[in-house]
């Protein structure tokens, strides 16, 4: 295992150690407790039952395909499944919550230990542990911008399901962290049992960071709360540990909080100080029964899930000869894999593996855009590729082929033909444009014949230029060495 990650202080090296626990919204069709839809972007409180607006006499019904879904993501995590749990009361107050607790689990959670594998850039790869995975309700939304004196408050969220996935303290940066946070939405992902939309506040994570000397006991943590991208949690844990190091190293003491982090200011700040599990005053709620199943319906289930990440990622390796680092890459999304796959069927795996990294994935990231949304189909790509091995386009063309397949979804073979990019491979011709720019550039060719071999790179690129990159770069190179070799 790679040693863990350092940071610089004045005083010497500090290690930072991170535990994550990650709020990931349950795809359910209705909430935690009562039938109300989850649908996201529905007007303010237009998805409210009496169970979540907390009526006198309403009582909560545990969802059954909340629970399978919590089950089957604790088989994708190596976890173990506790056959019996139980929902506890969290006194907490929430200003948009209309019970005024929190309905959670606490001492017998559904899901117990398990594991993530992650790949970090060195090659390694490290087992971060789960200590737990428990199932609980969201609250509402409270709105501070609609009304300059009053606070609004939108319980759509209220009562929706949230697995709180909690890691052990077996990070160490923050490009740790994000590689976790990364892996386990892919998890998710792949399994359909949370969409991963951190834009829509379905999967957020809060970060309890603290910093140490190499070797010592744990330090006093802080804990950042409603991180809603990898990028952001990064951020914030690279902060907030410089934080802590100096104001250690200037003789403080960190002081055990929860803090948020002020992306444009680049800064973390002080929430409220930190409660401890007794001050929330748990007990078991008096409405809800013991959660319990059987083993046999654990089987089931598990024998139900799809191929994951990790398995995926070793046959990507194993039957089409890709880099792990690749595979990985590839493996990150369960569309992307399986788009992936599409495009590499019957063709060169590593040619598709660079299409789909490459230039697909480049236009959608600059795009901002996901790959549902993308309008160029596997099909059509994998098209693309095949006009390249059968010398119709060359892969400069290819590129520009591409870029009006990305922006209108075309197929490669009209768009080659609406606008004349079919490869030059008549001899013929590509020989009478080499003779031109043989002609026109005689100091050059003496330069090369007298030991200059690299300019044969200039005499290529002024053949492609002068046919606007149609000719068939292997047919340039062979024409060009036999006529600068006379």
């Amino acid at each position: 295992m790679s040693a863990a990650p350092l940071l610089q202080g004045r005083t010497g090296d500090w290690e930072v150690v991170i535990g994550l626990e990650v709020h990931a919204q349950v795809v359910s069709d209705s909430k935690l407790f009562s039938g109300a839809s989850t649908a996201f972007g529905a007007s303010p409180n237009a998805q409210v039952s009496l169970v979540d607006a907390a009526m006198p006499g309403m009582l909560p019904v545990i969802n059954k395909a909340v629970v399978d879904q919590a089950i089957r993501t604790g088989l994708a995590l190596g976890a173990e499944i506790n056959l019996v749990s139980v929902f506890d009361r969290k006194n907490y107050f929430y200003p948009d919550l209309p019970q005024g607790y929190q309905i959670s689990q606490f001492s017998k959670p559904i899901v117990g230990k398990g594991v993530v594998h992650i790949d970090l850039p060195d090659g390694e790869t490290r087992e971060v542990g789960i200590t737990r995975l428990h199932l609980e309700q969201d609250a509402g939304k409270s709105l501070h911008d609609q009304h300059p004196s009053k606070t609004y408050v939108d319980l759509n969220r209220s009562g929706v399901a949230l697995m709180e996935i909690v890691s052990e303290p077996d990070l160490r940066s923050g490009e740790e962290a994000g590689i976790y946070l990364s892996k386990l939405r892919a998890i998710l992902r792949t399994i359909g049992t949370c969409d991963g939309n951190m834009e829509q506040g379905s999967m957020r994570a809060d970060a309890n960071v603290s910093v140490r000397k190499p070797g010592d006991e744990y330090g006093t943590r802080c804990e950042i709360k409603n991180l809603n991208s990898v990028r952001f949690l990064r951020r914030a844990i690279e902060i907030e540990a410089a934080r802590q190091i100096e104001i250690v190293e200037d003789g403080g003491t960190i002081v055990q909080e929860t803090r948020l982090f002020d992306p444009d200011r680049g800064e973390t700040r002080s929430m409220r100080s930190k409660e401890e599990a007794h001050d929330y005053r748990y007990f078991p709620d008096p409405d809800l029964l013991p959660l319990s199943f059987s083993q046999e319906h654990v089987d089931k289930l598990k024998a139900a899930l799809p191929e994951l990440p990790d398995a995926k990622q070793a046959r990507f390796v194993t039957d089409f000869g890709l880099k792990p680092e690749d595979a990985s890459v590839l493996v990150a999304d369960a569309d992307r894999g399986a788009f992936f796959e599409a495009v590499a069927t019957g063709r060169d795996p590593k040619l598709a593996a660079n299409w789909v990294m490459g230039e697909l994935i480049g236009a959608l990231n600059k795009s901002g855009l996901e790959l549902e949304e993308s309008k160029v189909s596997a099909a059509n790509l994998g098209a693309l590729i095949d006009l390249i091995g059968d010398g119709t386009v060359s892969g400069r063309i290819a590129k520009q082929v591409f870029e009006v397949m990305f922006d209108t979804g075309k197929e490669p073979a009209a768009i080659v033909e609406e606008q004349g990019l079919k490869q030059v491979t008549d001899t013929g011709a590509i020989e009478a444009e080499i003779d031109k720019v043989l002609a026109a550039n005689p100091d050059q060719v003496a330069g090369y014949k007298a030991g200059k071999d690299k300019l044969i790179g200039f005499f290529v690129g002024q053949v492609m230029k002068a046919t606007q990159g149609k000719a068939n770069p292997q047919a340039v190179n062979e024409i060009l060495k036999r006529k600068l070799s006379e």
